[in-house]
């Protein structure tokens, strides 16, 4: 039989069969779950990896029979770009740096929200008028998660003694054995902490010039700059002592699956870096990503974002710790997010932590210039 013939009896068979079959079509057609996938709404998320996924968001688009969309980006220079050379309502939530929420509002990417809609009083005091997220008295973005950068190493390499200097990188037996995350705003900041600068995005020129050579004087302990997974396995296997600028985040994951490394905060300081949600210009979905970022506030939200499995965080709100501390008392003990006795918010109130910032008295393409050259010395 020629194969257009048995494909046009196929054909036939099926309609046959589909006629037979209509009250039973009819019936699947109207089940529950059909409806309630035909009815499903789609929220469109711009986002650091492992944000949507399905252990994260999956109990809210079940909830709210929703489908998250993410675009995924690296770093908070991709993340302007994307937005900018997309049409205004593309993204409904926007997860981003801190540091960037003030470059958002000004170019108008994002929407202002209303502070009612959010937990506010269920923050730590430090959280709730974030700097950078509130203007005229409303807020563009709502603080989720936080960590701390300081100097992440493999124990074997380098002891938690050596780890509270920076200086200690220069040392003699960490040549070519110190890395770097390839992003010039922590490394910086790190090294700007080094030089004693209590602001260490805020510099004058003496000050700048002075980092730069600081910067420069590192090089030679230099092995290679590294993306995520880079990171992850150089610090893991020991092919670097340390990596300056990181903290949790990186090590963190490696000590879930056994790795001996820790980030420890040096004498000198560290960085804390933050990210917020934000509602995008002209979003469609406005009402659903409200309640979306109320439901990432929730003590339930909280403690997945604090477990990420791609990268662990601190969270801000008070019922997130303490659902944190009920539900999983060893990972609010490795993260120093204890409710009795000393935790990370010690570190914030001692004035050890500085907020990781852009540059004020530069431009990001100087600090940006800056790092090429050293990568390329």
């Amino acid at each position: 039989m020629k194969r257009e013939e048995q494909m046009t009896r196929n054909i036939i068979t099926t309609r046959r069969q589909l006629i037979k079959g209509g009250l039973a079509a009819a019936a699947a057609i109207a089940s529950p779950a059909i409806l309630r996938a035909q009815g499903r709404r789609t929220l469109s998320m711009l986002t650091w990896a492992g944000h949507a996924d399905p252990d994260v968001i999956g109990a809210f688009e079940e909830a709210h029979n929703v489908r998250i969309r993410a675009k995924e980006y690296v770093g908070g220079d991709q993340m302007l770009a994307q937005i900018a050379q997309s049409p205004a309502g593309t993204y409904d939530v926007i997860l981003s740096d801190a540091e960037y929420v003030v470059q958002l509002q000004q170019a108008g990417f994002i929407e202002p929200l209303t502070p009612e809609d959010y937990p506010f009083d269920d923050f730590f005091p430090e959280f709730q008028n974030f700097r950078g997220h509130w203007f005229d008295g409303q807020p563009y973005a709502v603080f989720l998660r936080f960590g701390f950068l300081g100097m992440s190493h493999n124990r074997a390499a380098m002891s938690e003694a050596e780890a509270r200097s920076y200086r200690s990188m220069w040392g003699s037996q960490h040549e070519g054995r110190i890395g770097h995350f390839d992003w010039h705003l922590p490394n910086l900041g790190a090294l700007s902490l080094l030089n004693g600068n209590a602001s260490p995005f805020d510099l004058d020129e003496a000050h700048w010039t002075e980092l730069t050579e600081t910067m420069m004087s590192l090089r030679p302990q230099v092995r290679g700059f590294y993306d995520y997974g880079g990171m992850l396995s150089a610090l893991r296997s020991g092919e670097v002592s340390a990596i300056p600028g990181i903290g949790d985040w990186i090590t963190g994951v490696l000590a879930r699956d056994g790795a001996d490394v820790t980030t420890t905060i040096p004498e000198e300081g560290g960085l804390q870096w933050t990210e917020s949600l934000s509602i995008g210009t002209r979003s469609e979905n406005q009402d659903l990503a409200r309640t979306f970022i109320q439901y990432m506030l929730s003590p339930e939200g909280q403690v997945k974002t604090a477990t990420l499995k791609a990268y662990p965080a601190m969270i801000p709100t008070r019922a997130g710790w303490s659902r944190l501390n009920d539900e999983l008392p060893g990972e609010a003990q490795r993260q120093n997010m204890v409710l009795n006795g000393p935790n990370a918010l010690d570190e914030i109130r001692a004035g050890r932590i500085r907020l990781r910032e852009l540059p004020v008295q530069q431009s990001l393409e100087t600090w940006n210039d800056a790092w090429t050259r050293y990568k390329n010395a």
